[in-house]
């Protein structure tokens, strides 16, 4: 099997990129935002992202359109198949959330279920999709000229298994979450939905490394604000054909405007945090700043339910259970949780008083 080994290089600009980045993150997760606060800002996030991305795919609907396909499943006569991406984009992001909660690594399987999810034509479970058959070629919507021509078929399923692999390499997130993206669009491997499984893609590896903010930000809406800087910066190499330099380009200004739009959106949504924290729930930034970032991304689970079990913080965090219930009794112990029902066998955890005020 042919190994993926993109060419780049750590400018000095990229490398401020990346500090200025890590700054950003490391200000974002300590900021005292709480569980409500995170959960209106998950939602506004999905919502944009649903919009821009499948905006950027030639999708007709409107973001208040989107938002009310979504909240209140209103219907757009003629534009079913718009609903139907909308729809089908907002369930491969929770699928997404889904999977990088687990901490599983991205595998061929697992981008191929995405792409189920975001392609998926009616009732049932999304099953994974094989990739094309036959040649596939992106056009120039106003000239019908061959824009870019993706590699055969036949070689697209050692070249995604090489891309899988590559995936697992020990490089900085950001970086890594960029050149998949660009990988996977210039593999091309379906005849529809590419743009968005990428995207989707990038977005799990960002959550496996770190990176996703707890799914607060929107970098799709990014790419959407400039649509030709972003189909530039993607469109590098000297020729429209795969194999005739495409494979062997220098992606290092593809990575700087990935990562610059990655800071863009991090600023956004720290901006936007603050404000909203400000506003919303000024008076428990003093209970939130007592907790560390294990705690916190705990009270995401009190959202929907009183109550805990260890197998709930052995998902959450990829713990084996003796260490999620090695967790939970430290807890109890300092005073962030108690136990339930001290009666039964099978142990039950709420928040303590001082934090579950937190949801009321």
């Amino acid at each position: 099997m042919p190994k993926f080994k993109p060419k780049y290089h750590i400018t000095n600009s990229l490398a401020k990129q990346l500090m200025q980045l890590e700054g950003l993150k490391t200000r974002i997760d300590g900021l005292p935002i709480t569980p409500r606060l995170l959960a209106h800002l998950r939602e506004t996030a999905k919502l944009q992202t649903t919009h821009y991305s499948t905006m950027i795919e030639g999708n007709r609907l409107s973001q208040k359109d989107v938002e009310g396909v979504l909240r209140q499943n209103h219907h757009f006569p003629g534009r079913e198949r718009d609903e139907r991406e909308v729809k089908n984009y907002y369930g491969a992001l929770d699928f997404v959330e889904q999977l990088a909660e687990q901490n599983l690594p991205v595998t061929e399987r697992q981008i191929q279920l995405i792409h189920g999810h975001v392609m998926q034509s009616g009732k049932g479970k999304p099953t994974p999709t094989p990739y094309r058959d036959g040649q596939n070629v992106i056009k120039d919507s106003h000239t019908g000229g061959i824009v870019y021509m993706p590699p055969e078929a036949k070689d697209v399923p050692e070249l995604m298994g090489a891309l899988a692999d590559w995936i697992e390499e020990d490089i900085p997130c950001p970086i890594k979450a960029a050149l998949a993206h660009y990988q996977f669009a210039t593999i091309h491997p379906y005849y529809d939905g590419n743009g968005r499984t990428a995207r989707l893609m990038a977005t799990m590896i960002l959550h496996l490394g770190g990176y996703g903010l707890k799914g607060i930000y929107s970098l799709e809406e990014y790419y959407a604000q400039n649509l030709q800087a972003y189909y530039d910066a993607i469109a590098v190499g000297p020729s429209h054909n795969y194999y005739m330099g495409r494979a062997d380009a220098d992606l290092t200004g593809w990575v700087e405007y990935f990562i610059a739009g990655m800071i863009e959106s991090f600023t956004k949504v720290e901006a936007q945090a603050k404000s909203e924290a400000a506003s919303l729930a000024p008076d428990n930034s003093a209970i939130l700043r007592k907790l560390d970032p294990r705690q916190r991304k705990a009270l995401t689970l009190f959202e929907k339910q009183e109550t805990v079990t260890s197998a709930d913080i052995a998902t959450l965090f990829g713990f084996a259970p003796r260490t999620a219930r090695l967790l939970l009794e430290n807890w109890v112990k300092a005073g962030f949780l108690e136990i339930a029902d001290p009666s039964k066998k099978s142990r039950k955890y709420r928040l303590s008083s001082p934090f579950a005020k937190l949801f009321s």
